[in-house]
């Protein structure tokens, strides 16, 4: 089954020529910055078919004659196949929006030649364009979006769904078509991992080469904090929701977390190919941490510091030395924690962040690598 890249034209491949948005006359026309570098990569790389989706409103009538659209399309084209991207197709919507025609993006009529055609796995697909429509493509097609989101009010006005509802079609958001050629090649090392025992009931989103956003609940206050160090300064998207057993004490709720966030980190790190493997840092004030990390398969950690009040805010001190372990063995990676300093919060504050960074560090990937970071040749 074929994979497809329906790609959009303008804003995707070619820059977008506002006020009138239509591309007729040859000094409006520039290309997407680094677009023909990566498209070609993608071209010669990977295994997509690609295919081109482009409304031009109104084409062939008064306010866009042809004869001004298609010198200017040739070019794009006989350019795109010089660096060796060719398309399978191109397929063109001529109707005005008004029209509400069922070939107009974001409707499918143009695309029906590959819906229930077992030669085409849709469900692993992309549109790639730049305006809202191509996402709700995306969704009508049941496929992944990619948007090169310059302007999220381009298109609003021909969307059936609200933008929060087409946020799950979106597989990449990004500018850059590097980014996009890094994940069309890698893929976003994302999962979704539940623990659940009697004692806690954990449920982790987990997206390594995200953001940086953070959204931690554990009914613990000052450990939602540490958490949310990770996701912040190791710049990955960490949802965790855990419900434990709080009216006996802490120990399951904090334990169960580092095992559970171990786990994912374990998922989603299975294919270490191209990754740098190793990763350490970072002072706070007066405390320095030290945070060396592995990602090499095996557990170990090595607990150097000391801490002289029994708790930070509701967490017993004690209870970090069992989060990194937990973490260590289910994550399976050696794990060297060193941290000096006078104030409590701010010592346990410079690990989890340089525990992020380390990490942060040890998951980057190079996208032109295939190479596995052992002598071994195996991880």
């Amino acid at each position: 089954m074929k994979r497809i890249l329906f790609i959009d034209r303008d804003g995707t491949l070619i820059n977008e020529a506002p006020p009138t948005y239509q591309l007729d006359s040859f000094d409006k026309l520039t290309f997407y910055p680094n677009m023909f570098e990566y498209m070609g990569r993608i071209a010669r790389e990977l295994d997509y078919e690609l295919v081109m989706v482009t409304n031009q409103d109104g084409l062939g009538t008064n306010s866009f004659p042809e004869d001004t659209f298609w010198p200017l399309h040739n070019l794009v084209m006989k350019s795109l196949e010089g660096e060796g991207i060719h398309f399978s197709a191109v397929h063109i919507d001529r109707t005005f929006p008004h029209d509400h025609a069922p070939t107009r993006k974001p409707g499918t009529g143009m695309l029906t030649q590959y819906l229930n055609n077992p030669a085409y796995d849709i469900a692993n697909s992309y549109v790639i364009g730049d305006r809202i429509t191509d996402v709700q493509l995306a969704k009508n097609l049941g496929c992944k979006a990619i948007w090169l989101n310059q302007d999220p009010n381009l298109g609003a006005g021909e969307i059936k769904d609200k933008v929060a509802e087409l946020r799950p079609v979106i597989a990449l958001e990004s500018t850059h078509w590097s980014v996009i050629y890094e994940y069309l090649k890698l893929g976003l090392r994302k999962v979704v991992h539940e623990r659940n025992t009697n004692e806690t009931q954990i449920k982790i989103e987990l997206n390594v080469d995200g953001s940086g956003k953070g959204a931690i609940y554990t009914g613990l206050g000052f450990f939602d904090h540490m958490l949310d160090q990770i996701a912040r300064h190791g710049k990955m998207d960490l949802t965790i929701r855990a419900n434990g057993d709080l009216h006996i004490d802490e120990h399951h709720t904090i334990e169960d977390t580092g095992i559970a966030l171990g786990e994912a980190f374990a998922k989603a790190l299975a294919d270490k190919r191209g990754m740098e493997r190793y990763g350490f840092a970072l002072p706070m004030d007066e405390a320095d941490a030290k945070v060396v990390i592995d990602f090499g398969g095996r557990n170990w950690i090595v607990w150097n510091t000391e801490f002289k009040r029994e708790r930070i805010g509701e967490m017993p001190t004690e209870m970090f030395f069992h989060f990194f372990k937990s973490f260590s063995d289910a994550a399976r990676c050696n794990l060297n924690i060193e941290c000096h300093g006078d104030n409590e919060h701010h010592k346990i504050e410079a690990i989890f962040k340089a525990f992020a960074k380390a990490i942060r560090m040890a998951v980057k990937r190079d996208p032109l690598s295939n190479y596995l970071p052992s002598t071994k040749g195996v991880l």
